[in-house]
This record gives structure tokens, C-alpha cells and sequence, in this order.
């Protein structure tokens, strides 16, 4: 589950974290919209002078430093995808009028955005970049941290390597003090800066382990002309295996760009929305993912990702009725069940087929456990069973250019 970055920073001022001074409005008719973030940065910037206190952790443990702010707020749309400056999501307004005018126009450029947000805008010195994420080959945590922030950090790792500072932590052992204060010291930091660096690095490590986060990132981390150090942004990802454990999380339909997509999410059925003409439904998130490259190959278009394998085999009717809701000319279904058994798959399939009456044609080629019997479930029900994935892609990208298959 990705936290969209209001909720994101919820958690963060929770552990400690400073943040920036913030409003959330509903997108709505655009009178109302207007209204409501023209009355939310009225808020924000109605403190007197341009140093206000950054929203922190009740409890103090944030220091209680006080951060500068400039005036102004900046007005952002809450979407789980990044890029969001680049496609003119997040707006800097000077005004109420322009902020309230600035939510309309996102929502304008971006029907899909449910939320905004509205937030005093740093003024900082510079931006730093950190994040906490699992290296998986190691089986340890990897705590990655730059001077140069606001950037993607896969781009900085491609051009600068060296500007960005890795450390690793044993999760038996814990995050320890000497590599919070030691990466402050190699990010160039000195005196108080370290100290609250460490404090910053170790609450967000904190955040990482309590809330089952896959991800935890701060980019930018503004550092003030003062030294305060405040969250700029958030991205948290909690792993979707610990939503059993972890109640205060709920899906939500504000967190998807589609219906679609939040409903095969309550579903538990992994589901990303494109744009193109073959909508896929596959079993194996490998298997997807090669179908999806072996479509562009071919010179086709994804619709829509779609993995119904592992617990979710047995769920075809439903993701039949997921790749329905799209405007693809065809499905391609392409499973390899170990586990996961083909001829349960084939039945489902021949069951949602029957139901559904799809409107649209579908390419099956279904491997793995009792093939044999998918095989004759799926001829005995009319459909034509392919045994060979590559046949089965350039069969779906042909009915989908109209070529004569």
C-alpha cells in the first residue's frame, strides 16, 4: 500500500518528524474547491511575520525548534505516482486567490486527483535526500542519505554515485547511534546539525520497523537557515502482507487514479491501469510482467496489469469482470500454475466466460498443474487452448490491430 503523502507525513509528525504546517481539501465542484483551498492558505498564512512553528510531535520530541517559513503555501495533488512537479501537479501560490485557483487547475490537468493538499512553503538553506528500504540479498536494512535532495535518486545514483551516502543495519541489531551521527558527519554536517540528523534518521527508522514500510523516504529533507530539519515530501509503502497487523491503515478510494484500481485492490488482486488495447490476466507477478514485454515487443499495448495467481487463483470470475471495465479490444490470458492449478484456472475462466459474455475476445494459453485437463476444459467450452505463450501474445496483438488471425 502506498500512503499518499498527507497521510505519509501524519505518521511522520506522530514519530517526531517536523513538518510543514498543512490543510487537506476534498476535490470537489470547482466553486467549492476554489473556496475551500482559498480559506485553507488563508489559514496557513495568516500567522503574523514569516517565521512560524512547524507542526511537530506533541510530546516535544522534535526539539521544539522553530522553522522559517516563506510566505506562500504550496498547493499539491495527492497521487501515489511521482513526478508530480514535471507534470505540474504541486503549484506554488503567493495568495489565496492564487492557491484556491491553483487546486482547480490540477484537478483541471488531472481528473483523477481526490485530495490536496495545502502547506507552508520552506524556506531552506538546502535539501537533503534520505530513505530507509530492505536490501533483500543481504537481508538487511539500507539506510541511503545525500546532500542532494529534490532530485530523483535513481538519476543522481546513474550520474553522481558518489554523492550518495549508504549505510547498512543489521535488523537483529538495530539502527546504533554511531552510524546515525557517523552518516551526519559524511553528508558534511557538523556540531547540532549531526545530532538532529541522527534524530531525524533514527526516527524514520523507527517509522520503517513499526509500520512494516518496504519504504520509507524523505525527499526533500529541508535543512533551514536555522538548522531545523523538516519533511519536505513522504513516501511510504507498507507492505501489503502486514495490513492484518497494521489497522490504522485502510484502502481508500482517494489512493487510486481508477475504480478499477481500487476495486481490485480491496480484491487483493494486484492491478495496475494502463492505457493500451490488450487488457492481461495472468498468474505469476514474473509471468505478467514478461506478457507485458512480450506485447510491446510485438508492437502492442497493455490496457491494463492484472496477476491472479498465488491465493487468487481461484478468483477468475473477478478479474475477468477487472479487465471487463477497460476499453481493450481483447484479453490475453496466460497462466504457469504450480501451485496455482491450471485446471482450476480453466473452469474459472470457462465459468466467468459464461457468465460475463464478454464483449470482447479472449486468447487463453494455460500452463502448469493438470494442463491436460485445462486443455479439455477449455476446447469442450469452445475456446481455442493455446500451449505456447509467444503464439498466444502475436494472436492478441493481431485481433487487436484488426489483422485476420
Amino acid at each position: 500500500m502506498r500512503l499518499l503523502e498527507y497521510q505519509g507525513k501524519a505518521v511522520f509528525k506522530e514519530a517526531g518528524i517536523m513538518v510543514p504546517a498543512a490543510r487537506v481539501v476534498r476535490a470537489s465542484e470547482n466553486q467549492a474547491l476554489r473556496d475551500e483551498a482559498c480559506a485553507a492558505a488563508r489559514e496557513l498564512m495568516s500567522a503574523a511575520g514569516i517565521g512560524r512553528q512547524a507542526e511537530q510531535d506533541p510530546t516535544g520530541s522534535s526539539g521544539g525548534e522553530t522553522a522559517w517559513f516563506a510566505p506562500g503555501v504550496m498547493v499539491k495533488a495527492q497521487v501515489t505516482s511521482g513526478g508530480r512537479g514535471k507534470a505540474g501537479l504541486i503549484v506554488r501560490a503567493e495568495s489565496p486567490e492564487d492557491a484556491g485557483q491553483a487546486a482547480v487547475a490540477i484537478v483541471e490537468r488531472e481528473p483523477s486527483v481526490r485530495v490536496i493538499l495545502l502547506e507552508q512553503m520552506v524556506d531552506s538553506a538546502c535539501e537533503l535526500y534520505l530513505s530507509i528500504s530492505t536490501d533483500a540479498g543481504s537481508a538487511r536494512h539500507l539506510i541511503l542519505a545525500s546532500a542532494v535532495g529534490g532530485v530523483e535518486i535513481e538519476t543522481l545514483a546513474e550520474q553522481n554515485p558518489t554523492a550518495i551516502q549508504r549505510v547498512s543495519v543489521d535488523p537483529f541489531m538495530g539502527l546504533q547511534p554511531y552510524q546515525t551521527r557517523g552518516l551526519g558527519y559524511d553528508l558534511g554536517f557538523s556540531g547540532e546539525l549531526v545530532k538532529r540528523f541522527a534524530q531525524v534518521t533514527s526516527s524514520l527508522y523507527q517509522v520503517f520497523r513499526a509500520n512494516d514500510t518496504e519504504l520509507a523516504e524523505i525527499n526533500p529533507l529541508f535543512v533551514t537557515q536555522d538548522g531545523s530539519l523538516i519533511a519536505g515530501d513522504s513516501k511510504l509503502i507498507i507492505d501489503d502482507n502486514s495490513l492484518n497487523r497494521q489497522p490504522q491503515f485502510e484502502v481508500t478510494r482517494e489512493q487510486y487514479g481508477t475504480d478499477t484500481e481500487y476495486e481490485a485492490a480491496l480484491e487483493g488482486i494486484p492491478y495496475v491501469q494502463f492505457d493500451g488495447d490488450i487488457s492481461l490476466m495472468c498468474a505469476g507477478a514474473g509471468l505478467t510482467t514478461t506478457v507485458y514485454d512480450l506485447v510491446q515487443f510485438e508492437g502492442g499495448t497493455v490496457a491494463n496489469y492484472l496477476e491472479f495467481g498465488g491465493p487468487n487463483y481461484r478468483k477468475a470470475r473477478r478479474a475477468m469482470e477487472l479487465c471487463l471495465k477497460n476499453r481493450s479490444s481483447v484479453i490475453l490470458i496466460v497462466t504457469f500454475g504450480t501451485i496455482a492449478r491450471a485446471d482450476v484456472m480453466a473452469e474459472g475462466i470457462v465459468g466467468a466466460i459464461a457468465e460475463l459474455k464478454p464483449d470482447r475476445p479472449i486468447v487463453t494459453c494455460i500452463r502448469g498443474t493438470n494442463e491436460e485437463a485445462a486443455t479439455e476444459t477449455l476446447a469442450d467450452a469452445g475456446i481455442e487452448p493455446l500451449l505456447d505463450t509467444e503464439e498466444a501474445v502475436r494472436r492478441a496483438v493481431a485481433i487487436a490491430k484488426g489483422e485476420q488471425v
